[in-house]
């Protein structure tokens, strides 16, 4: 992996080996959590419905119940970095939470730039007709789903 990869697409776990198998995608809100599955191949990505944050407790027994359900081989949390590509307090956050769900779910956990994820998944809902109460209650799961896809071109077909 290149240098600027490894800074642009920072992971838990090391990517010399393509992850394989249905992935699960988190875009980690203050108030909600935006989710996203692909398929087996990864070839198709969806969303899902968002989760409510409330206590780390309940997300990860929520995020656990879904990958035991979609039977998820890996885990790809947003990262927000700031424009420049510099790491602030909530990239901190992403990573401190990323481990966490590492630890608490067993499972490889990688790190995906997210920078204007949230803002291209409003912009392509406006775009499809959604109306603003549609947007924000969409937008963070297709987020998710941006994650996930921007996740899968870069190491899904190693």
């Amino acid at each position: 992996m290149s240098n600027a990869n490894t800074s642009r697409n920072p992971s838990i776990n090391d990517l010399d080996q393509a992850p394989s198998g249905r992935l699960l995608s988190l875009d980690l809100g203050e108030k909600r959590v935006g989710v996203a599955v692909s398929d087996e191949s990864l070839i198709a990505v969806r969303p899902l419905p968002l989760l409510r944050r409330t206590s780390w407790k309940e997300l990860v027994r929520a995020v656990r119940e879904l990958v035991l359900s979609f039977d998820a081989k890996g885990l790809v949390i947003g990262l927000p970095l700031n424009l420049d590509g510099t790491e602030g307090s909530a990239a901190g956050d992403a990573r401190r939470r990323a481990r966490n769900f590492h630890q608490s779910l067993n499972l490889p956990v990688y790190l995906q730039d997210e920078r204007l994820t949230t803002r291209e998944a409003e912009q392509s809902l406006r775009a499809a007709g959604a109306t603003a109460p549609e947007v924000r209650q969409r937008a963070d799961s297709e987020a998710a789903v941006i994650i996930l896809r921007d996740f899968i071109v870069q190491h899904g077909s190693r």
